[in-house]
């Protein structure tokens, strides 16, 4: 019971602290570093409280540096979260970082980040929820929930029913993510999703597309 009430009661924290809306910056969708950060300062202008940056395919060097000027922008504005990369979370002073299933164990990211800042873990089925559980994690994305464009490689679509079902198997903030748009999102967050995850719905109009979402999800 104990345990319960705590991640309730962590559930309703992440709710003041990030929002409806958990948007990411994926480097490959900007043609410029400029175009990046533009997208940056319009979301955080727009009102979202949690941004993620993903870049698959540059340089430590590069993310870095991406990063740093992230945070010069942004970091008092919003929550940065590094994808994959807790040094690079580290070095850049972002909030967080958020893992995949073929990253570092969730034991070795939390030792590099320290017991303060959030981790974040991706599932894709109900076992992978039930695991993520029992660890440090702080929040647990599901998805895919739609069919999505932003992996080359994408896992099975999970349905709202994923949703659902994750949300049986977790008090944890639940984050739903993959093929979130503004005409599907009330669906996944009365499937039981905390958050929703956002990458190619703020591409165009960043400020414009997040201030949509926001106004949609109240």
């Amino acid at each position: 019971m104990t345990s319960a009430i705590f991640e309730t009661a962590k559930t309703m924290n992440w709710r003041d602290q990030a929002g409806r809306i958990y948007s990411i910056l994926d480097a490959s969708c900007f043609s410029s570093p400029q175009l990046l950060f533009s997208a940056a300062d319009d979301l955080a202008s727009a009102g979202m409280k949690v941004i993620q940056y993903r870049n698959k395919s540059a340089d430590a060097r590069t993310m870095l540096d991406q990063a740093t000027e992230l945070k010069m922008r942004i970091g008092a504005k919003a929550k940065l979260i590094m994808n994959d990369r807790a040094d690079l979370c580290l070095a850049a002073e972002f909030d967080g970082v958020h893992i995949g299933q073929d990253d570092l164990s969730h034991q070795s990211v939390r030792r590099i980040l320290g017991p303060d800042r959030w981790l974040g873990v991706s599932t894709h089925n109900p076992e992978q929820v039930a695991e993520a559980d029992r660890t440090s994690a702080d929040y647990i994305a599901i998805g895919p929930v739609f069919a999505t464009a932003s992996k080359a490689n994408p896992d099975p679509i999970v349905g709202l029913d994923g949703v659902r079902r994750a949300r049986e198997l977790t008090t944890k903030p639940l984050i739903a993510i993959g093929g979130i748009t503004r005409q599907n999102c009330s669906s996944v967050i009365e499937a039981g999703a905390d958050s929703i995850a956002v990458i190619s719905d703020l591409v165009r109009g960043p400020r414009k597309s997040a201030e949509e979402f926001l106004r949609i999800l109240g």
